[in-house]
């Protein structure tokens, strides 16, 4: 279709009721996103808010899920609609029974507005009958007029409520029968995930390993419970104040707005920068979808960054579907490279090549962080390293290395059978029985080779210096992504050990 010509009325209806797949939403969608003029038509047609809202948020650039998500909203600065998602108001609120509160739903004084997103609005709120502070999470007036999203609110909020775990946000009540349904969840003092690093950058790699070893010990938890969080995202992980403590919260509440999209064309319900590729595909997401999310959440942490951008959502998608990512040790170089190994298989593009269980996840970032706070042999962490970024190169090497070996242990036992021949002699078939009257105390001079002190010296000194060669052999820069290693040095090596073995007998292996 033609991007200098209007699209008609009609034509427009299709990107509110027909089918995203079809032919004619693909085709309409592909002018009205670059059409200014048909965008403001497409918004007067749509009439309802929430429509114009859904509308909007598919045609606008990427990132177009995040609504002042975990932000401060201040009374001095009033309600804001367009901080709140789909211009959701306060007005189911009753009446405040203190002049300094927003208002009253149920039990529950309203202070302040904490957040938003597409779920709905964040309110912090105090119990009156367990005085304690709560946070109050009220869905979306979009979401509450459909009544799947509704029920499915009720049944993913008490499946939630069923993980009790101390790095999983607890849910005290489920009010899901109300005009407008919500959730009463523990109160968090602190910041998400999402605000740290944008303030402070990319963590610590201590810092990465302890707060993903946390998150992925939620996820065991919620996983061993039936739950999928599918919407594992930065601001959904919470770090509680004064100590370092990671709760995950709105777990499964991602499929409320699945259902809710059925009759809402084009949203897209999740974190397009976080989501699987069975997720991007519109497959059901199972646990392995969290791990996919939590690789990326992680590759977040290393970076600042996701590990699939594009311009608009639509390109993000595209590329966590079909692009493979740059491995993490290539953008940060200070991650071990375990852990970028540990982030490339939670990235697999296919749910059966990732890691079986966030359980495994949790004990192999563990693992990679006790290694980190110990002190390791330089050689040691260098072999690592060369292991997992050049599994080939250094495979080459050893192969070589091995060969090497073997010839130095045939040269080594063919001098010690020529120099010693007495050693091998086969017994004879009838052994005859000790003198012990005359004990033998002569040894024949030919029975052995004797080194003087200086020679044996001399031979050690040429072993360790064999050695030292093998290690500069096996310094990185010898070894290349692209070059296989050179193996002139070793044969070499193998040259000197054939000599040794045809030196004469009766002379030092040194000459």
């Amino acid at each position: 279709m033609s991007n200098n010509k209007h699209v008609s009325d009609d034509q427009l209806l299709v990107l509110l009721h027909a089918d995203e797949d079809s032919r004619e939403f693909r085709e309409t969608n592909s002018h009205v996103e670059n059409c200014s003029e048909c965008q403001r038509r497409l918004d007067d047609l749509a009439g309802d808010t929430s429509i114009a809202a859904a509308t909007r948020e598919l045609l606008s650039d990427y990132p177009w899920h995040e609504l002042s998500t975990c932000r401060e909203l201040s009374k001095s600065a009033g309600y804001a609609p367009a901080d709140i998602a789909a211009s959701d108001s306060l007005d189911f609120l009753n009446a405040p029974s203190h002049p300094e509160m927003l208002g009253r739903l149920g039990r529950y004084e309203i202070e302040r507005v904490i957040g938003a997103g597409g779920m709905g609005i964040v309110l912090k709120a105090f119990d009156t009958e367990l005085n304690r502070p709560v946070a109050v999470k009220v869905l979306a007036r979009h979401l509450s007029g459909v009544g799947a999203a509704r029920q499915r609110f009720a049944r993913e909020s008490r499946a939630a409520a069923a993980v009790v775990h101390e790095h999983v946000v607890a849910i005290h009540n489920v009010e899901a029968d109300q005009d407008v349904p919500y959730l009463v969840m523990q109160f968090v003092a602190g910041e998400s995930l999402q605000d740290r690093v944008d303030r402070d950058g990319p963590l610590d790699v201590r810092q990465l390993l302890r707060i993903g070893s946390q998150i992925a010990s939620g996820l065991t938890a919620a996983h061993e419970q039936g739950v999928v969080h599918r919407d594992v995202k930065p601001s959904n992980i919470l770090l509680e104040n004064g100590i370092e403590r990671v709760l995950i919260t709105d777990f499964g509440l991602a499929r409320t707005v699945d259902d809710a999209s059925l009759t809402r064309t084009g949203v897209i319900a999740g974190t397009p920068a976080y989501m699987s590729p069975e997720q991007a595909n519109g497959d059901v997401a199972d646990h392995q979808s969290d791990l996919f999310s939590l690789g990326s959440l992680i590759y977040f942490m290393a970076t600042g960054h996701p590990p699939f951008r594009a311009d608009r959502a639509m390109g993000v998608l595209n590329r966590i579907c079909t692009h493979r990512h740059k491995p993490l040790w290539q953008v940060a170089d200070q991650v071990p490279d375990e852990l970028s190994v540990l982030v490339d298989q939670l990235l697999e593009k296919r749910p059966a090549k990732r890691i079986a269980s966030a359980e495994e996840v949790h004990d192999r970032l563990a693992a990679i962080l006790a290694s980190v706070q110990q002190p390791r042999s330089s050689m040691l962490h260098r072999v690592k390293r060369w292991y997992y970024r050049y599994p080939r190169q250094l495979a080459a090497v050893g192969a070589s290395v091995l060969v090497l070996s073997a010839a130095a242990i045939a040269v080594l036992s063919s001098g010690t059978s020529e120099t010693n021949p007495a050693s091998f002699e086969q017994p004879s078939k009838k052994l005859q029985p000790r003198d012990t009257t005359e004990p033998q105390t002569h040894v024949p001079a030919n029975a052995f080779l004797v080194f003087d002190v200086n020679e044996s010296n001399a031979f050690n000194e040429s072993i360790e210096s064999m050695h030292r060669q093998l290690d500069t052999l096996a310094e990185p820069v010898s070894i290349s992504p692209v070059d296989q290693p050179n193996t002139t040095d070793l044969q070499s090596l193998l040259q000197r050990l054939e000599q040794l073995q045809q030196s004469p007998k009766t002379e030092s292996p040194l000459n």
